[in-house]
């Protein structure tokens, strides 16, 4: 009983730090070349299609569907991406972590 109580908590509390781990890899490497390594959308690129910064409450407000919704059709100039499902939900997990 021991065992399967340890065994479960270390899943509880291992689960969402891989998830987060897995979110930030895939955000540095599918996002940051235009909304940059914080979020704040001041690259080049970031800049020039004037994008809004992710940390800020407009965008942190937005559910998790509305953001889902706009990485798989893609927004704007912003096009769709071709991210899993499980990668979708592991980058909005860290780009909320990024909230100012």
């Amino acid at each position: 009983m021991k065992k399967t109580l340890l065994l479960i908590l270390v899943l509880v509390i291992a689960l969402p730090v891989a998830v987060f781990a897995d979110g930030a890899a895939t955000y540095k490497t599918k996002c940051t070349a235009c909304h940059g390594p914080d979020g704040s959308g001041q690259t080049a690129v970031g800049k020039s299609l004037k994008l809004k910064d992710l940390r800020s409450p407009e965008i942190q407000n937005l559910s998790d569907a509305e953001i889902t919704k706009a990485l798989t059709d893609g927004k704007g100039k912003m096009p769709a991406s071709k991210l899993s499902a499980d990668d979708i939900k592991a980058v909005i997990g860290y780009v909320r972590s990024l909230k100012k």
